[in-house]
């Protein structure tokens, strides 16, 4: 009797759909599976939100959806998620709210206010200022809230009940006596502080039943999914890059030093000694499911469109299309 394959689950929370993969130990994908949710933008300038609940959902679906090509023993999971995304959740984990997703751009002056208090910048400040919008714009809401989690440390508290909030190497997370003091936020409701890749906890048997795995297996707490991306791409070294497509889309540089690029941020990477020199934008993939459905009219097939896409010679014969269409 052949014995069961070890694998990982790994679950990428995107901004438009999950992706899980069971990856043997060897690094060997078995298999994909992925289910979608929906994102809400308006009817206020800037709103961008989601559902919570729709995403659990679409993960047990995509986990039941999974069919190895042979038997699959999973050992261990592995979440990352796009961000920073605030999930606003009570003590059991159910939102007090919509999620506000890092497209949403109604906390911006929150996040100059913490910037000037802390010199932290960008996505280094985490949900902090969807946070403080929330305290001010909505403290009915914000009174329920136990935790203030980003997509990834809201996958790993769904799964075993566990509130952390993992770090990158080398990445200082802003002071939040700091935070408390200049803003008044309820710095509290963010989880203590811990390493991306250690041990956040083990399913539960609730979420175990609803994936239908067994319970007690270790999750791991993640990473925003561009840095996911990073090491999933294999980037190593100080000129690596990569593009990740996807809903959003953007890019990354590693660099041996932090540099200053007018429009991106600079972080450290998430492998030590290294910078990540990088944008996300808003609607690089998502332009082409515009363009799927309301210029081509939903008659044909994502994949029909790049295969077109593909013959088309370097350079378009000058055409340029400027994706920003959130």
């Amino acid at each position: 009797m052949t014995s069961p394959t070890a694998a990982i689950l790994g679950i990428d929370l995107g901004t438009t759909e999950v992706k899980v993969g069971l990856v043997s130990l060897d690094g060997r994908l078995l298999a994909i599976a992925r289910a979608g949710y929906a994102l809400e933008v308006g009817p206020q300038p800037g709103r961008a939100e989601q559902d919570p609940g729709a995403w659990w959902s679409a993960v047990v679906v995509a986990v039941h959806a999974l069919r190895p090509p042979e038997a699959a023993d999973v050992v261990a999971i592995g979440v990352d998620g796009h961000g920073p995304t605030l999930a606003a959740v009570d003590e059991r984990g159910d939102a007090v709210r919509r999620a506000i997703t890092f497209l949403d751009t109604r906390a911006a002056s929150e996040a100059a206010e913490l910037a000037e208090a802390t010199g932290i910048h960008g996505w280094a400040l985490g949900p902090l200022p969807a946070a403080l919008w929330l305290e001010r714009h909505e403290p009915g809401a914000a009174v329920r809230a136990r935790w203030y989690l980003t997509t990834w440390e809201w996958l790993a508290f769904r799964l075993t009940g566990v509130a952390a909030a993992p770090s990158v190497p080398g990445q200082t997370p802003p002071d939040p006596q700091v935070v408390r003091g200049a803003t008044g936020l309820r710095v509290e409701r963010r989880p203590e502080p811990t390493a991306m890749g250690d041990v956040v906890g083990t399913l539960t048997e609730t979420a175990a039943a609803a994936l239908g795995l067994r319970p007690g297996i270790p999750v791991a707490g993640g990473t925003n999914d561009a840095f996911a991306s990073y090491l999933g791409a294999g980037l190593t070294e100080a000129g690596d890059a990569y593009d990740p497509g996807g809903s959003a889309g953007g890019f990354g540089v590693y660099w041996h030093e932090p540099v200053e690029v007018p429009g991106a941020f600079v972080t450290p990477a998430p492998l030590p000694g290294l910078y990540s020199v990088g944008a996300a934008m808003a609607a690089t993939g998502r332009a082409l499911d515009w363009f799927r459905d309301a210029v081509a009219g939903g008659g044909v097939t994502t994949e029909a469109l790049l295969e077109e896409a593909a013959t088309t010679p370097p350079g378009a014969d000058g055409v340029v299309f400027l994706p920003y269409l959130a």
